[in-house]
């Protein structure tokens, strides 16, 4: 993983890591976990609710399949052109999931691994990936696993994205900390991972 690798909910910085001694790393990994929480969160009670759901099994869409009947979240300058039903500043958070979760997978994943990382349904999943292709910031390859299936995998450009998203980001949570002294910052961080690991997520 980088510098900009997230802390799985449930889990605080372990000793040695960065991020526990790095205030603003632990409040950015907390937010992201947050988020990808939430997703999940709406995910499942979709499916309570017995709500549509389209694809082709948990681990992915097969090789060569895109959703062109939906719309896409970014134009090729990796902006979001139309409004989803969560509006662009979500559609915009979804991408960078995507290419956070792209970055940190050990082996280029299925478009239903990224769902279930990013805290998705297969065809919002499928909608990103698609987006991201169109983009650049992704490219579709053959799964070796199963020729029948697409493996994603970031690209360059994908990455050059994530790592200005994330300086973005962090310049967001260091300004929203400036009035903190540094013993206030480093509990605050500490309070607000605890407080998102002890989150009930059932």
């Amino acid at each position: 993983m980088n510098d900009g690798r997230q802390v799985p909910p449930g889990e605080h910085p372990a000793a040695g890591d960065p991020e526990a001694s790095d205030p603003v790393a632990a409040v950015e990994a907390a937010l992201v976990a947050m988020r990808r929480d939430a997703g999940r969160r709406r995910l499942q009670r979709r499916g309570e609710r017995g709500g549509p759901h389209h694809g082709h099994g948990p681990h992915g869409d097969h090789h060569g399949h895109h959703d062109h009947a939906h719309e896409h979240e970014a134009d090729a300058a990796g902006r979001p052109h139309r409004r989803g039903r969560g509006g662009p500043g979500l559609a915009q958070a979804a991408r960078f999931r995507l290419l956070d979760a792209l970055e940190a997978a050990p082996q280029p994943p299925s478009v239903g691994q990224l769902a279930e990382a990013i805290g998705v349904d297969q065809p919002r999943a499928s909608r990103l990936v698609q987006a991201a292709v169109e983009a650049g910031h992704a490219r579709r390859e053959i799964d070796p696993a199963d020729a029948r299936r697409s493996a994603i995998v970031l690209t360059a450009a994908g990455r050059r994205v994530l790592a200005g998203a994330r300086d973005t980001r962090r310049g967001a949570v260091e300004t929203a900390l400036a009035g903190f002294s540094p013993e206030e910052s480093a509990e605050f961080a500490r309070l607000l991972t605890r407080f998102v690991a002890a989150w009930p997520r059932d």
